[in-house]
């Protein structure tokens, strides 16, 4: 009886300690179930952010980021992408106006906190897991060498948006392209770059491989060309194909260590592994197409105008609405290496391949190599907040 016992009390402690080790999964790129929204009015003043607190991030470069916004407001075409998350254009323009209006006549914090919760309904991403947490991740415009033609030394290609993908006008989707009358899937990147079925359409050539990746991750560039001048590359459209993490299939195949997995741990393990790098690449079906941009107006986020360090934000724009007013809470890496409190308005003005659900965001970080470490570093969790008028002040 006592070694029956024993067995039973062994086998209980063991399923204990079993239950303890498991860890829940964060699927932060978790879809919307269909007809939900990504965006819940907060109703209970607890959880409204720190918004005096937020007030002392307010500068100059929050000022020339809500131009931009509303500089894209302004345009026709911008009413095609409304409504969004419930939201019309009317109402997402207006309360764009109204807050840049509320910066430049508020007196205090105080003054801001009071005017705010009067004007504006504050929203909160319902996050992955329905109670509002998203993981912020960061970006930025990295800096390369390219040529504009093909030589032995630049084999890389950056390519245009093709004329035979069709885009939704309502949405800016890649629905596809025409097959037979009919609307197929567009080419994945192992298609695109095996078959070379673009060839022609190259807007200028890379000295590898991963550096031409970088740029599809990051969705813009800075070129030094081989004379010294330098061209600067935007965004211009993607295959429509889901994007998968390069760097979490080298995790899980050990290749890289899971502390590890940014952008300078991938560079080094294809540097030191080139002939390998189609068969991870190429597990990333999304595929990115570029157009120059003007240097006055690059770097450019996917809504086709400059983007602000931190003040720029990137997120699913089948979830979000463009162009809007945010506040991000969430920490964030400095060059010493270290963590700090990031409370800070900014403006839903960009998208990303990895940048999918009400669970994700993304932070530009700047241009060239600082910008890279902290973008790389970039991986926590926080609360993200849109303001829109209340519509008695419609």
């Amino acid at each position: 009886m006592r070694t029956r016992w024993l067995v039973f009390l062994l086998a209980a402690l063991g399923a204990a300690a079993g239950c303890r080790r498991q860890e829940v999964i964060k699927d932060y790129a978790r879809p919307l179930p269909p007809g939900a929204l990504g965006l819940r009015k907060i109703t209970d003043p607890a959880e409204l952010p720190d918004l005096k607190t937020a007030y002392a991030s307010i500068d100059g470069s929050l000022d020339e980021a809500l131009a931009r916004s509303l500089a894209w407001m302004a345009k026709p075409s911008a009413a095609r992408y409304f409504p969004a998350a419930g939201v019309t254009f009317e109402h997402a323009a207006r309360s764009l106006a109204a807050f840049r209006k509320l910066l430049d006549t508020c007196a205090s914090a105080a003054d801001f906190e009071q005017r705010v919760l009067e004007d504006f309904d504050v929203y909160t991403s319902i996050g992955w897991d329905g109670n509002g947490t998203v993981l912020f991740t960061g970006y930025y415009a990295p800096v390369f060498n390219a040529s504009k033609e093909q030589t032995v030394e630049y084999r890389y290609p950056l390519y245009t948006r093709p004329p035979d993908l069709e885009v939704d006008p309502a949405t800016g989707e890649t629905r596809g392209r025409r097959a037979g009358g009919a609307l197929v899937p567009y080419a994945t990147r192992a298609e695109i770059e095996n078959s070379r079925m673009l060839a022609g359409r190259e807007l200028v050539w890379l000295k590898d491989k991963f550096a031409a990746y970088v740029i599809h991750v990051n969705g813009s560039a800075k070129l030094v060309l081989p004379d010294g001048s330098v061209m600067y590359v935007g965004y211009a459209g993607n295959n429509g194909h889901p994007y998968t993490s390069v760097g979490d299939i080298l995790v899980q195949e050990k290749k890289l260590d899971p502390d590890k997995k940014g952008l300078a741990a991938m560079r080094d393990f294809f540097a030191g592994n080139p002939a390998q790098a189609d068969r991870y690449l190429h597990r990333n079906d999304r595929f990115v197409f570029f157009q120059e941009y003007a240097s006055a107006n690059w770097p450019a986020g996917s809504l086709g105008f400059k983007v602000t360090p931190e003040r720029t934000l990137a997120t699913d724009k089948s979830v979000f609405p463009r162009a809007g007013v945010t506040l991000v809470q969430t920490k964030i890496g400095g060059q010493d290496g270290g963590k700090r409190p990031f409370l800070r308005f900014m403006l839903d003005q960009d998208t990303g391949g990895a940048i999918r659900a009400p669970g994700r965001g993304d932070i530009y970080m700047g241009i060239g190599p600082k910008a890279e470490f902290l973008a790389g570093r970039q991986a926590e969790e926080g609360r993200l907040y849109y303001f829109f008028l209340k519509p008695k002040r419609m």
